[in-house]
């Protein structure tokens, strides 16, 4: 609907056509079409709807990362989506640094590969505390080392694997990590001018804070475009929250597994009696035969119990349940 003009409008209007300032073949045609110039270098492949989706999908993620993360790690992990965008992969690719952390993944039954790029600060902070370190970067960025490429393709699959949860709304996927890549020119994937989506996430470690970047061509989400909206996705996060939900989700629950140790007694010894153990030696622990032994859940205290065999085995009995408020 055109724009409604008031009376004052409409009398100067009409005054500037009697003393000759406006000439009505000069108006502009109300019909006429506005041109909007197109980029063919840059196609819009992705709509606003689709980044706000993948923005969606991505906080989900970075939720499962900040609840799965701390396991390794034993520091809190804050992790949340900054922004997202359509470029070119020349583009991202021109912005990378050497070195950097690049994970590339099989995004099966998706055609071609998705690109997980981790600030190495972040990389850094995360080798540091998994080696007993206190998580600190480093002053000034280096290579890696292979003992350290093997730590970050660790956590690099731990990250591929968390993709399957947000992503069910949308297709099942099975990802894996292809390879792992610190220099930018080995991790040309993807065509220059092809246009992919862009997720930037705010990653922050204890008190290190860098970016992690998820790359999404769109020859690989192409087959799925249609579902990328919120209308889709929140209509299939509806069906799961039916009378079974609740019960799917105890039964996975139980699925998990859990380690379970029983300890026999603790001791302290010099290094120097350490090293001189031999076979038939005895340590002497802290506790006696007719005590009950500490069985662990995790780390976490959960019974007490007498040691025995079962057939071949060892074996231990529950003698008692230690409660949370003991």
């Amino acid at each position: 609907m055109g724009e409604v003009l008031s009376q004052s409008e409409i009398d100067n209007l009409l005054a500037a056509l009697s003393t000759g300032e406006l000439d009505v073949d000069q108006m502009p045609d109300a019909d006429e079409k506005h041109v909007r110039n197109y980029d063919f270098n840059r196609p819009t492949k992705f709509s606003k709807e689709h980044l706000r989706t993948l923005e969606i999908i991505f906080e989900h993620y970075g939720r499962l990362v900040s609840t799965n993360l701390p396991v390794y790690l034993r520091r809190n992990v804050q992790i949340s989506v900054a922004s997202s965008e359509a470029v070119t992969f020349n583009e991202f690719s021109n912005s990378l640094s050497n070195p950097d952390i690049l994970g590339i993944l099989n995004f099966a039954p998706l055609p071609g590969s998705v690109i997980i790029e981790l600030s190495t600060n972040i990389g850094y902070a995360m080798i540091d505390r998994m080696l007993g370190g206190a998580g600190e970067p480093l002053e000034k960025a280096r290579d890696f080392s292979d003992i350290e490429m093997s730590i970050l393709q660790k956590i690099l699959i731990l990250f591929t694997q968390l993709l399957r949860e947000p992503w069910k709304n949308v297709i099942e996927i099975s990802p894996v990590l292809s390879r792992l890549e610190t220099n930018p020119q080995f991790a040309q994937v993807i065509a220059p001018s092809d246009m992919i989506a862009i997720v930037t996430l705010n990653v922050k470690i204890g008190d290190v804070e860098g970016i992690m970047n998820m790359c999404l061509p769109f020859m690989t989400l192409e087959d799925v475009m249609d579902k990328l909206n919120t209308r889709h996705w929140f209509s299939t996060l509806q069906e799961h929250h039916g009378e079974h939900y609740e019960e799917h989700i105890g039964s996975m629950l139980r699925k998990v597994d859990v380690p379970v140790k029983a300890v026999l007694g603790k001791c302290t010894i010099s290094v120097l009696d350490f090293m001189n153990l031999q076979v038939g030696d005895c340590i002497r622990l802290n506790s006696k035969v007719e005590d009950d032994m500490n069985i662990y859940v995790g780390n976490i205290k959960k019974f007490t119990a007498l040691p025995g065999a079962n057939q071949d085995s060892y074996a231990v009995r529950i003698t008692s349940i230690i409660r949370e408020e003991e």
